[in-house]
């Protein structure tokens, strides 16, 4: 076997996909919860009606409002330009449909996204819509089969009109990607939860529990990221110890010919150049997905066949010490930057 094919077959970095165990032969993805405003198993009618503010904002709402991802709230209108009906209410061809939501559900009213999917603000209008196209394809799906998500953004995207791809792409365009995350290098860290299939939520206060290589992505306070979904609420990213020094040898060097330099295709400061996504400063267990996709060769399309020169001799190690690296380039600050 060669070396590069022995690479392409290591495991699945589970960090970056919310797994505990590795996928297994028929696995296939849980059908995620559609949104409505029912009531579900569990529910107090008392507390899931209570009306919550968060700092900043003027606007109430309450829990059966900010689950309701086919009417999506919007703590902070003036962060973004105005939401439209696709980012509210999702593709038209699907109103009414159990399972449709809107862009700014998952993804969030400012484009930031979460761990679990992307982060499309601030990326160019080309690339969007190329992305788009190609998850209604066929051309993009997850290399773990359980990723619940993926299945759900290729049945959006083969439900959106040409026209509604391009008003998703100007919206996100339209966002400067500004500082998102802190990076912490650290050996062990808080004691996590995590949500299989979602992210990591910090259940400990002291570090006793050994990071082993991966990256932790983990709200910096669960209640007002997941339970009021504030999408002006930071995360905290554990990244191994020694990993930024080595992602940049790698991002900026190339590694002495292991790697091409990032700067090339992506911009000097990393941002986007051209048609060419921002890698800077963004979600490190997304990115991981992409480059370990585009190894295993489930994500596929425009602009992957640029990328194989730059994944073909890199390990999992290699390519956590890179997104690793990457997470922690600070965005310059956008212009009125609140957050």
């Amino acid at each position: 076997m060669s070396v590069i094919q022995a690479q392409t077959d290591e495991p699945i970095p589970l960090w970056a996909y919310a797994w505990s165990t590795q996928p297994q032969p028929g696995d296939t993805a849980r059908p995620q919860i559609p949104p409505s405003r029912d009531l579900r198993p569990g529910d107090d009618p008392d507390e899931i009606y209570e009306m919550w503010t968060v700092e900043g904002s003027s606007a109430t709402y309450s829990r059966m409002d900010t689950r309701d991802g086919g009417n999506v709230i919007d703590w902070f209108p003036g962060d973004h330009p105005p939401m439209t009906d696709l980012m509210r209410h999702g593709p038209e061809s699907l109103r009414g449909v159990v399972g449709n939501r809107g862009c700014a559900s998952c993804h969030l009213p400012n484009g930031k996204g979460r761990p679990e999917n992307a982060p499309p603000a601030g990326q160019p209008v080309e690339y969007t819509i190329q992305q788009l196209k190609d998850m209604r394809d066929g051309l993009r799906y997850s290399a773990d089969p359980r990723k619940p998500n993926s299945p759900t953004m290729n049945l959006l995207a083969a439900a959106m009109s040409d026209e509604e791809m391009q008003e998703a792409a100007e919206y996100f365009a339209a966002i400067p990607w500004t500082r998102w995350m802190y990076v912490i290098e650290a050996e062990l860290i808080p004691e996590m939860h995590l949500e299989e299939g979602n992210m990591y939520v910090t259940v400990g206060t002291e570090a006793t529990e050994p990071l082993a290589g991966r990256i932790v992505e983990t709200p910096v306070d669960e209640h007002q990221a997941n339970y009021l979904r504030n999408p002006r609420s930071p995360w905290n990213v554990y990244v191994p110890v020694g990993s930024l020094a080595k992602g940049e040898e790698l991002v900026v060097n190339g590694g002495e010919g292991k790697t091409i330099q990032c700067g090339i295709c992506h911009g000097a400061d990393l941002m986007g150049l051209g048609a060419v996504p921002g890698i800077a400063g963004r979600s490190p267990s997304y990115m991981m997905r992409q480059l370990y996709d585009m190894k295993k060769g489930t994500r596929n399309g425009t602009g992957v066949a640029l990328m194989k020169p730059v994944i073909t001799n890199l390990n999992v190690e290699d390519m956590t010490n890179i997104v690793a690296y990457l997470a922690s380039i600070v965005p310059p600050p956008a212009p009125n930057d609140v957050q």
